[in-house]
């Protein structure tokens, strides 16, 4: 049958997305756009915030509206969290964010038996980590590698927990495996990605930890690079870093998770650092990588968020010197303890919003500034009209005048910066 996929959300939903697909291939099954007409619908929802759900209910009823006899089906967080409510939208199926395979037969089963069918289980009681096949899409020159699942921070703002459940691992001879696989099939980059990756090897018990798995797949990956997903700042100690920086082909961007520069403020998120260990990670990281990236993310009009903890907040991410933020206002997720905060006004949060995302972009035009000069292995990812674009070490953007280039990773001197993107020159 044809069957359409829409991914919301993270880095975690694509990958769940792209091993679906390589498995429905396998079935026999054929792989359309979402926008035409298919036999099957998959909607991998996402319930970070209540616009998520929305989305995630809009994508549903586009797909039941496009063709009222196909089988829709829907899987993810929100489905996870919110499943009667995603049963009044009439979908055939419903699945949330455990047991892929399974979903699959269901779907098989769902279009053949025109029976609706549910496949909901409790998160907190899942103990395995469900291996499913590494990879990306044919065109792709990075693939992803998910080595956890899971969360037990229980930030304020967050229902990921409520829909994921506890940590578990990939356990590591799996993912050295999976990485020899990827590099056979001529992939160029991992991503190291998960829920929630500083909790790898929690659930081992034996002292195992994200920094031993990394050691572990860069022995593996050949050429490959390897990339970092989403970072607690507590991962970022001396002995991390020791070890990290003699990884050949590590990708020195660290995304730390940041989401406020104020102590009062962390608190009542329920963070589990304060900047002081936030800045210390930051000082470790430039002390053992040359020019890292550091990014972050950061949300503003937290409740009970005021003028002069936002103040605070900003002094810190100018004191920090981000190479890149994601700055997005605070967004009430029902069933969290901050929906019960006293909420900041929505056009103050917007506001600060605005003003923090100026400083950010400000200190990534001196990052790619202080980029001109330098030499950077580039992975080419598109190459069209007599230009080639793709990604530094560092995840910045480098686009150069020559074509046909994908999928290879060449020296590139950088000469200029123009509309956030480096231009430089190939090295001969």
């Amino acid at each position: 049958m044809k069957v359409a996929i829409y991914t919301l959300g993270c880095k975690v939903n694509q990958y769940e997305t792209q091993a679906m697909e390589q498995e429905l291939t396998r079935r026999g099954h054929a792989l359309v756009d979402f926008e035409e007409t298919a036999d099957a619908y998959i909607i991998n929802t996402c319930s970070v915030t209540a616009v998520s759900d929305k989305k995630s209910r809009q994508m549903i009823r586009r797909a039941r509206k496009r063709n009222p006899h196909a089988v829709v089906s829907a899987c993810g967080c929100y489905v996870q969290t919110h499943t009667q409510e995603a049963a009044s939208l009439g979908i055939d199926l419903i699945a949330g964010t455990g047991d892929r395979m399974a979903f699959l037969d269901l779907l098989e089963q769902a279009a053949a038996e025109h029976v609706p069918m549910q496949l909901v289980d409790d998160a907190f009681k899942r103990r395995q980590f469900e291996v499913l096949p590494a990879g990306g899409m044919a065109a792709r020159t990075r693939a992803m590698l998910k080595v956890e699942d899971g969360c037990v921070n229980f930030c304020t703002y967050c229902i990921i927990p409520y829909a994921r459940g506890g940590v578990r691992s990939l356990p590591m001879e799996i993912a050295v495996a999976q990485t020899k696989q990827l590099h056979r099939e001529g992939y160029r980059e991992i991503v190291i990605t998960g829920i929630e990756i500083s909790s790898y090897g929690h659930d081992f018990k034996d002292g195992t930890t994200l920094i031993d798995l990394l050691e572990a797949v860069s022995e593996a990956a050949g050429d490959m690079r390897l990339r970092l997903g989403s970072l607690e700042p507590r991962t970022i100690t001396e002995d991390f870093c020791q070890r990290a920086c003699k990884l050949p082909r590590l990708c020195p961007h660290f995304h730390l998770s940041m989401q406020s520069g104020c102590d009062a403020t962390l608190k009542r998120m329920n963070r589990k650092y304060d900047t002081a260990r936030f800045y210390e990670s930051v000082r470790l990281l430039r002390a053992y990588f040359d020019h890292p990236a550091i990014t972050t993310d950061l949300i503003t009009g937290f409740p009970g968020e005021t003028e002069e903890e936002f103040s605070q907040t900003l002094a810190f991410i100018e004191k920090c010197a981000f190479a890149d933020m994601h700055v997005f206002p605070y967004s009430i997720r029902p069933g969290t303890p901050a929906a019960k905060m006293a909420q900041v006004p929505g056009p103050v949060k917007d506001e600060r919003a605005h003003r923090a995302g100026e400083v950010a972009a400000k200190m990534h035009r001196a990052y790619l500034a202080d980029c001109v000069g330098h030499t950077y292995p580039v992975l080419f990812e598109q190459s069209s009209d007599g230009k080639s674009r793709g990604h530094a070490p560092n995840y910045m953007e480098v686009e150069v005048a020559q074509d046909g280039l994908h999928n290879q990773v060449l020296p590139v001197t950088i000469t200029g910066v123009e509309n956030d993107i480096l231009w430089g020159e190939v090295r001969e």
